[in-house]
């Protein structure tokens, strides 16, 4: 799902709203999320899962051509924990496994209604 189809549904599902108020709010959240985040704040959201910014130390990797080591900086990354609600959602259409070990693929995102 892309940002302009974020967007699309805000407007569906929120009466009252252009699609230029649907854009602004949609990128005033993401705004809000980023400035948190960038603070170094979780970004908890009931239902859905943590955004959480982590450390990552500086370690030693190996170039897989050559197997010589290769610094690798310390960093920044996002991580995100999905909550139990979005996991049983995920996971309410697989069903449990068949003799022949097919699996049944999760719903789609845009078919969850958040």
């Amino acid at each position: 799902m892309t940002k302009a189809e974020i967007i699309d549904n805000v407007h569906e599902k929120v009466g009252g709203f252009s699609r230029k108020e649907s854009a602004e709010v949609v990128d005033a959240i993401f705004l809000i999320m980023k400035d948190a985040l960038t603070a170094g704040e979780k970004v908890k959201i009931s239902g859905f899962g943590n955004f959480v910014v982590r450390s990552k130390k500086e370690r030693v990797g190996r170039n897989p051509q050559t197997g010589q080591p290769i610094p690798i900086c310390a960093r920044q990354v996002l991580t995100f924990k999905p909550s139990q609600v979005l996991k049983s959602i995920l996971n309410s259409s697989r069903t449990s496994s068949s003799a022949g070990g097919d699996k049944v693929e999760p719903k789609a995102a845009k078919s969850l209604d958040l």
